[in-house]
């Protein structure tokens, strides 16, 4: 074999052996991105049980006497506001994520002062109606953190994965972009203040 020869099949065998890398990093890159899918989907499926069950509270408290409607009003108009909201798990950019996190969590600030006002109605409280409404809705704030936690693995699995060589050389050109987390509210850095 001459010298032009040699040459030839160790550049051949070079790019036979990129593209197999190649490959093996796409097919990897769509499982994870198959994987930040699905757990988005749970993460919405959580919040969407939470907007089910909103109906059925506010109906419940409605039927207390000299109920605070304005209270009422704004858990309605959050939770309006929560549902129109879409995210792409296609786009799950920091942006979108924060838009979407920033209006959940305008429907969990009503739903706290809904519950908190209830606090000032006993026979309300005393209702079985309301007692398992109230344990199924914190049972899904659980479950939405479960899956807010479960998520932000998925992820991190995920933008670790296409940051890593030699998959991300291939990443930006297959279009396999990082994705984003759920982060703590601003709200949350702060401290509540507590008097006695």
């Amino acid at each position: 074999m001459n010298k032009g020869t040699i040459i030839l099949l160790a550049v051949l065998a070079g790019i036979v052996l990129l593209g197999m890398s190649g490959c093996g990093a796409y097919n990897t890159m769509v499982q994870k991105q198959e994987a930040t899918s699905k757990a988005w989907a749970n993460v919405q499926s959580a919040y969407q049980r939470r907007l089910d069950l909103i109906p059925n509270l506010v109906n419940t408290v409605k039927g207390a006497a000299n109920f605070e409607q304005q209270t009422l009003t704004q858990v309605i108009e959050a939770r309006a506001k929560a549902t129109q909201l879409t995210v792409d798990p296609d786009k799950l950019t920091p942006e979108s994520i924060q838009k979407f996190q920033a209006s959940q969590g305008e429907l969990s600030q009503a739903l706290g002062r809904l519950m908190m006002i209830t606090e000032n109605y006993p026979t309300l409280r005393a209702t079985e109606q309301f007692a398992t409404l109230q344990e199924q809705i914190e049972g899904t704030e659980n479950r939405i953190k479960v899956e807010r936690d479960n998520f932000n693995g998925v992820v991190n699995e995920y933008n670790s994965y296409i940051r890593k060589f030699p998959q991300v050389m291939f990443a930006g050109m297959l279009g396999f972009d990082k994705k984003g987390y759920f982060e703590a509210d601003a709200a949350a850095a702060k401290a509540p203040e507590v008097k006695f």
